[in-house]
C-alpha cells in the first residue's frame, strides 16, 4: 500500500498501466488505479487533473520508451549506415515485442493512441527527427547525397511503416516480416546512396 504523501506520478502511471491490462480502456477508472495504489482517488487528481490526462500521460511514457531506447542507437558508435539499420532494426524488434508479448496492453495502447493524436504527431516528429540526425551526419561524411534530408528522413519513416505502425501489427509474427524487412531495408539504403 503506498501512501498519499509518497505517492510519485511514476507509481500512478505504472498502476494505470496494469488496471488498463486488466479492465482495458473502455472499463478502466481513476477509481481503479487508486485501489490498485491503495490510496484515494483524490490522490490520483492531484498529479493528474483528469482521466484524459492520466491515460494521456500513460501515452507518453509508452511512447518515451521507444525514444530513448532508440536515441541510444543512434550514437553508439559505426557509420550513420550502419547505424540508421540498427535504429530501423531495432524500432521494429521493440514494436513486435510490445505487439506479440503483451497483446491485451497493446490493444489498449492503441486505443490510448487514437485518443492522443496531438500527442502521437509529436513522438513521431521526434523519430523523423532522429533519423534526420543520422542522416546529416551521414551526408557530411559523404555516406549519402540527399537534398532535403527532413523531407528523406519522413520518407524513410513512411516506407518501413508496415514495421513500426501498429496498424500493420497483425504481420509482424508472419515467417516473411524479417525478410521483408530487409529487402526494405536494402531498397531504402540503395535510394540514400544513389548518385
Amino acid at each position: 500500500m503506498t501512501t498519499d504523501t509518497a505517492l510519485t506520478a511514476e507509481q500512478i502511471l505504472l498502476a494505470a498501466e496494469e488496471v488498463l491490462r486488466r479492465f482495458g480502456p473502455a472499463k478502466a477508472t481513476v477509481v481503479d488505479v487508486a485501489r490498485e495504489l491503495g490510496v484515494s482517488h483524490s490522490s490520483v487528481y492531484r498529479h493528474f487533473p483528469s482521466k484524459a490526462a492520466l491515460r494521456e500521460a500513460v501515452t507518453q511514457r509508452w511512447l518515451n520508451q521507444a525514444q530513448g531506447e532508440l536515441k541510444s542507437v543512434m550514437h553508439d558508435g559505426g557509420s550513420a549506415t550502419q547505424r540508421l539499420e540498427r535504429w530501423l532494426t531495432m524500432l521494429f524488434a521493440a514494436k513486435r515485442k510490445k505487439a506479440l508479448d503483451d497483446p491485451e496492453l497493446f490493444a489498449t495502447y492503441m486505443v490510448l493512441v487514437e485518443e492522443n493524436s496531438s500527442t502521437v504527431e509529436a513522438h513521431i516528429d521526434t523519430l523523423v527527427g532522429q533519423i534526420a540526425e543520422i542522416f546529416q551526419e551521414g551526408v557530411d561524411a559523404g555516406e549519402f547525397k540527399l537534398a532535403h534530408i527532413l523531407s528523406t528522413a519522413r520518407a524513410v519513416f513512411d516506407a518501413t511503416a508496415p514495421f513500426h505502425d501498429p496498424a500493420y501489427a497483425s504481420t509482424w509474427s508472419e515467417p516473411t516480416a524479417d525478410e521483408r524487412f530487409r529487402a526494405v531495408w536494402k531498397l531504402v539504403l540503395g535510394g540514400l546512396k544513389a548518385k
